[in-house]
């Protein structure tokens, strides 16, 4: 069952200084956009620190694929009203760098995950990290946590879940080629890496059924079990799974009553035991146009990588231009089962292009959504490639209608 709530449009130009302002006609919403250099911007992660601070990575430069591309970090100081200037972590002038994420681990390390790639390439990505000792203000090195594999690329999105027995648990799918053909998506999987030992080592499980089921987040229920959300290569639905052995064995991803459209999400556990779910409530079905695949501007010579075996399951193939947008925050009371949803922005979501220099890309795609200890869910994502922007609300807010 899905619960709508009155629909908020907001019409507001791009001025990215980083204020966190009152929204218009919202008392009960702040927005900012997160100040940086780049072109383009996007795929941000939020995540509270230690020291209270609220931080933010994503990565930014010309257009997604070109080795331009980088890793970049903003924060909002605790109290403060204002995003920091970003900062660049991260300068491979071979690769192009994504999807970062930010892991506030128990012993006050704070890491730095994100993937490289050759060019348009997915199924060459190798997965790096840096990490900070001081919440953010100096990084380490950078190292290789995870090297590239001969036809499958590992990626990530989502964060770290650490687990009652002192398991770190950490979401990533494989890029997986096939023979003669460049990374489409047709064949990206699931997996599970699990260290017991504080990240010194880990171990992979996979998830059984997850061909084209990718980006999977991992919250903990109250039962004590796990639930996954995913992505759909197939532009249908968002898919589950479910494990109740601390992520040993998941149960086979299936479809939600949540449509998807081939673009991230993100769930988190509120402090009330809640879910909060950000998305795109569209999926293929809202589509008038289809890509071939998600970099077709991106020209390169490297050749199909030679994989071992390209046999498919099943002939489906992933659907690329699904419109991204709206951009909607739901919340479920029961483990998932049921969600209440609202707008928190709208658009035609017109993404036939990734050029963002042209400014003719409108997504609105790619959420994070983390709480905070006083209550406030903030949310960041892509305002049409050329900005994250930042929304804080409360729980309340999903239910509550504006009046005039």
């Amino acid at each position: 069952m899905i619960i709508d709530t009155e629909i908020v449009t907001t019409d507001i130009g791009i001025a990215a200084d980083g204020v966190v302002r009152p929204a218009a006609g919202d008392p009960d919403r702040f927005d900012a956009f997160i100040p940086s250099p780049c072109v383009q911007n996007h795929a941000a992660n939020l995540m509270p620190l230690a020291n209270g601070d609220l931080a933010c990575v994503w990565f930014g430069g010309t257009q997604e694929g070109m080795s331009d591309i980088s890793v970049y970090f903003s924060r909002l100081a605790r109290g403060a009203t204002q995003w920091s200037p970003a900062e660049k972590l991260s300068d491979d002038k071979g690769r192009s760098e994504q999807n970062p994420v930010l892991f506030p681990a128990p012993d006050g390390t704070l890491w730095l995950m994100w993937t490289a790639q050759l060019a348009g390439n997915q199924d060459t990505a190798l997965i790096r990290r840096r990490l900070s000792r001081d919440n953010g203000k100096s990084w380490g090195p950078i190292e290789t946590l995870f090297p590239e594999q001969r036809g499958r690329g590992t990626f990530i999105r989502q964060p770290i879940v650490v687990l009652d027995n002192g398991d770190w648990l950490l979401p990533v799918f494989y890029c997986h080629s096939t023979p003669g053909r460049k990374w489409n998506g047709d064949e990206d999987t699931s997996a599970v890496k699990i260290s017991s030992d504080s990240g010194e080592t880990w171990r992979n499980i996979d998830v059984p059924g997850s061909r084209g089921c990718v980006h999977m987040c991992i919250a903990g229920l109250d039962d004590g079990s796990l639930i996954a959300l995913y992505r759909s290569r197939w532009a249908d639905n968002i898919y589950q799974s479910r494990s109740t052995d601390h992520g040993r064995i998941w149960s086979a991803p299936v479809q939600t009553v949540l449509p998807n459209n081939n673009s991230s999400i993100q769930v988190t556990r509120l402090g009330n035991g809640h879910l909060a779910l950000v998305f795109n409530d569209s999926s293929a079905k809202d589509a008038t146009g289809r890509r071939l695949s998600l970099y077709d501007e991106i020209e390169d010579d490297l050749p199909p990588v030679l994989a071992d075996d390209g046999k498919r399951t099943d002939e489906r193939t992933a659907f690329w231009g699904a419109p991204r947008a709206p951009m909607t925050l739901a919340v479920s009371a029961d483990g998932g089962r049921t969600w209440s949803k609202r707008n928190v922005e709208t658009g035609d979501g017109y993404c036939m292009t990734n050029n963002s220099r042209d400014q003719t890309n409108r997504e609105l795609s790619y959420p994070s959504v983390k709480e905070t200890a006083d209550g406030a869910i903030h949310m960041a994502f892509t305002f049409h490639r050329r900005a994250i922007k930042y929304v804080r609300v409360t729980e309340p807010w999903v239910k509550r209608a504006i009046r005039d």
